[in-house]
């Protein structure tokens, strides 16, 4: 393997993590807003919960379609194992995020007649949501493989380890959103989403220890990873972060504060991706493909890193742009749609 084939698939992993990290990050938390719609009864409060990411969530989703792109383009041998490993649950995806989209426009043309849009929006959010967990849990968990194809059944996915991941992922977007809506709302509508951030946080760490309970008990080889001498001594640095990050937010919620509970829970977000990269490398498809075995090959590679170079930061600059003449608090009667 030469020093190109080598340092490549690297490169194109961490272009793939993020890819995934901003998308978890931003549309993380406009599928929170979704979600919270069940407890937002009232018409004028929905609309504001809808308008604090009305300028933000198609921008947001560009992330995934870079991330899929980049999977397919750089490693279509784990591309070619997972869309197969994890057809329903995607497919569940997709069909959620269109349907929650499309309410985004529609909700608004269809007054006073617009219930069922609530719904889409609301649900599409829901199974979005999980639909991200199980594709998760499936792949900690392990896909079969056998000579570097799928060999499970439909459902190989489905287990109570993904269903919880399911879970902990709509808890968590859940909390993202919550957060913010103390960022970029006010009256009624934060102080409902403050008094639903404390129990939601309390529930994500509930589910961030028993993910981190189950996992190595699971594989032996995450075991080793993170209780393996002498990685306990650096890694064990990992969980005391999130337990910071975890009460700063807390403490940012009970104290009325707008900027830090949403930062601190992208902050356990953004650590508990590093712990999933810490588990899994230097496999793209656990326990059998690594980046190496799954790249394509170095001219194809080259030619995506040159598009990707002049793409992603027009991308960060507008996302960057975006946030910046929409920034401030929405206050009632304002809507950018």
């Amino acid at each position: 393997m030469t020093g190109l084939e080598e340092t490549l698939p690297v490169i194109m992993a961490l272009l793939l993590g993020l890819a995934v990290v901003l998308y978890v990050v931003l549309d993380g938390f406009d599928l929170g807003i979704g979600m919270l719609f069940f407890f937002y009864p009232r018409e004028d409060e929905r609309d504001l919960v809808m308008n604090s990411v009305a300028p933000f969530w198609d921008g947001n989703e560009t992330w995934l379609v870079l991330g899929g792109v980049t999977l397919w383009t750089a490693f279509p041998k784990a591309f070619a194992v997972i869309l197969p490993a994890m057809y329903i649950p995607v497919l569940v995806l997709l069909l959620a995020l269109i349907f929650r989209g499309v309410a985004f426009e529609f909700r608004w043309v269809a007054k006073p007649r617009h219930r069922a849009w609530d719904w889409s929006f609301a649900v599409g959010s829901t199974l979005g949501a999980f639909a991200q967990g199980l594709v998760l849990g499936g792949i900690v968990q392990g896909i079969p493989v056998q000579n570097q194809e799928f060999a499970g059944h439909p459902l190989s996915w489905l287990s109570p380890f993904s269903v919880m991941c399911g879970a902990a992922v709509v808890v968590g977007y859940t909390l993202l959103g919550a957060t913010w809506l103390m960022l970029k709302t006010s009256g009624p509508v934060e102080e409902k989403a403050r008094r639903l951030a404390l129990p939601l946080l309390a529930a994500l760490m509930a589910f961030i220890v028993a993910v981190s309970i189950w996992t190595p008990l699971m594989s032996p080889r995450i075991a080793e990873r993170w209780f393996g001498v002498p990685n306990i001594f650096f890694l064990a640095q990992i969980p005391v972060a999130t337990l910071l990050f975890a009460w700063l937010c807390w403490r940012g919620i009970r104290r009325g504060q707008a900027i830090l509970p949403f930062a601190m829970a992208v902050a356990i977000f953004l650590l508990a991706f590093l712990g999933l990269v810490i588990s899994s490398i230097p496999y793209i498809v656990p326990p059998s493909i690594t980046i190496w075995q799954a790249a394509s090959h170095p001219g194809t590679q080259v030619f995506y890193l040159i598009g990707a170079a002049l793409l992603i930061p027009m991308i960060l600059a507008y996302t960057v742009l975006v946030f910046w003449l929409f920034r401030g608090k929405l206050k009632h009667g304002e809507g950018y749609h």
